[in-house]
């Protein structure tokens, strides 16, 4: 009886372990890098309209995956409010899978409601996270203007490369 046991705890440990690791599996290619064109987006807007890949406008793209309350996503957003203006010429579209009270309070802090150009959004679908592979926030993809990726940055980035990898 004891050696089944062990047997079993072997096998269920094993199968978990397994389990765990195939996401991170060596070789495994994230979808975006196999799609062509813009990323799939079906976002949940605070006045429950709904913004699609199909709304994206033909210039060079922004997607910043984060959440509200995270410290690294704060400090970013920060950085990036300091300078604005910089985007103007760029659609920046804003992504979080947090509740929609903590999205429009984000808006409301840094005052991102009158711009046109940025886009704030909830992935009530929690697409974007397996479609990028994304491990760490926030998260950056940088499109140009004919939809293909041109980069991807994980974590605190310098608004300096952000607009880089956006062409400016």
């Amino acid at each position: 009886m004891r050696i089944l046991s062990v047997l079993i705890l072997m096998l269920v440990l094993g199968t978990s372990a397994k389990a765990q690791t195939t996401p991170q599996t060596p070789g495994r290619i994230p979808p975006y890098k196999k799609t062509e064109g813009w990323p799939p987006l079906d976002l949940l807007m605070p006045d429950s309209s709904r913004f699609t890949k199909a709304d994206l406008k033909k210039q060079a793209t922004l997607v910043m995956y984060f959440s509200p309350d995270c410290d690294h996503c704060i400090h970013q957003m920060e950085d990036m409010n300091k300078r604005i203006t910089d985007f103007n010429k760029y659609q920046v579209v804003m992504v979080t899978h947090q509740p929609m009270l903590e999205l429009v309070e984000f808006i409301h802090k840094y005052k991102l409601g009158g711009k046109e150009n940025f886009k704030v959004g909830k992935d009530d679908k929690f697409q974007l996270p397996g479609f990028y592979a994304i491990k760490s926030l926030p998260f950056f993809a940088v499109y140009n203007k004919e939809g293909k990726i041109v980069a991807t940055h994980e974590s605190n980035t310098s608004v300096d490369t952000l607009l880089k990898s956006l062409g400016k």
